[in-house]
């Protein structure tokens, strides 16, 4: 069966103009160009398309599926397993959020008592489900399954307030990380005091730890380019810098 980029973009429910972009950017190149120059897509642009769909449901960059699709070693049917996997782990994420609201809705409705933990309970499992899908496997071969299941416990088990203790300092952290960026010096007082708050917001999530771990965790910033991006989104440069006031704070 073959498709113009019209058909094909009612089929799979796309515009002619992101498949022209695909074609555009190389991620999905037409199979053949017929006599009256238009774009003809056969049964594997259909399944590549099926798979760019997929990984962007995933919200992976067009750049990165293109990496993985041109792998010499890319396997359709591994990666459409992996998709399965990913996709009831969504599901999952849903069904938590769905049953607190319903939980909500019957509480509203003085049909049931639901506690202020409980009202939280779908969000916070979503946290730690995003976290161990981005950093999960990175961070459990680093610091061990044991602490990194403690780490789930005590989130689940915050109130609100502490929920909103912790997500005003990491938003100071940030704020007041531009401001010692701007000094220049990782070991000046702006700097140590933000290295400071760092401990306090890692205190929140683990119950005890040494100052080579955070140092180590520090160091994972830089060389980690997910946790880069986070902290050079507005400045490049603040992770680094991050991690230097962090190294010589743990060194005191």
């Amino acid at each position: 069966m073959e498709y113009t980029v019209q058909k094909l973009g009612q089929l799979a429910g796309v515009s002619t103009r992101t498949l022209r972009y695909y074609d555009e950017i190389g991620i999905l190149k037409p199979a053949r160009i017929n006599s009256s120059g238009y774009r003809i897509y056969g049964q594997t642009e259909v399944d590549r398309l099926q798979q760019i769909m997929f990984y962007r449901e995933m919200n992976v960059s067009l750049e990165k599926i293109k990496a993985i699709l041109e792998q010499p070693d890319f396997d359709e049917a591994e990666a459409l397993r992996k998709h399965r996997f990913e996709l009831l782990d969504k599901r999952k994420q849903l069904d938590d959020l769905i049953r607190n609201v319903e939980k909500s809705i019957a509480h509203s409705e003085r049909r049931i008592t639901m506690t202020d933990q409980e009202k939280f309970e779908g969000f916070k499992q979503k946290m730690i489900d995003d976290n161990e899908e981005k950093y999960g496997a990175e961070i459990r071969e680093k610091y061990g399954d044991e602490k990194i299941e403690k780490s789930n416990a005590k989130l689940k088990g915050m109130s609100e307030a502490e929920m909103e203790r912790i997500n005003q300092l990491a938003e100071t952290i940030l704020t007041d990380l531009q401001v010692a960026f701007a000094t220049g010096n990782p070991a000046g007082e702006e700097a140590q005091g933000v290295a400071a708050l760092h401990k306090e917001w890692l205190s929140a999530y683990w119950d005890t730890y040494s100052k080579e771990a955070h140092a180590g965790l520090a160091q994972m910033y830089v060389d980690d380019e997910r946790f880069t991006a986070y902290y050079d989104k507005n400045q490049p440069g603040l992770a680094a810098f991050l991690r230097d006031a962090i190294v010589i704070f743990t060194s005191k």
